[in-house]
C-alpha cells in the first residue's frame, strides 16, 4: 500500500481553516476554527501514520509534526 500524503492546515481566504492532502487542489474538510482543523487534522496524520503542517494565516508554515517513520529523528531519539 502507497503511503498517504502529508497533510496541511491551511487558512481558507472565504473564511475558516481547511484540511488539505498535499497536492490536492480542493481542501478534504472545511472547519470555522483553526482548532477544529487541527483536531481533526492530527487524528487523521496518526491514523495514516504520516506528517502534518500547520500554517499561519500568512500561509507559511509554523509548525510541522510526524506520525509516520521519521526520515531524520532528533538526535535522543535515534
Amino acid at each position: 500500500m502507497a503511503s498517504k500524503r502529508p497533510i496541511h492546515v491551511v487558512h481558507n481566504p472565504d473564511g475558516g481553516w481547511d484540511s488539505k492532502r498535499e497536492g490536492a487542489s480542493r481542501a478534504s474538510k472545511h472547519f470555522d476554527t483553526q482548532k477544529e482543523a487541527l483536531e481533526t487534522s492530527r487524528d487523521t496524520a496518526r491514523r495514516d501514520k504520516t506528517e502534518l503542517s500547520i500554517h499561519g494565516r500568512n500561509g507559511k508554515i509554523r509548525e510541522k509534526d510526524s506520525y509516520g517513520k521519521d526520515t531524520c529523528p532528533p538526535k535522543d531519539k535515534r
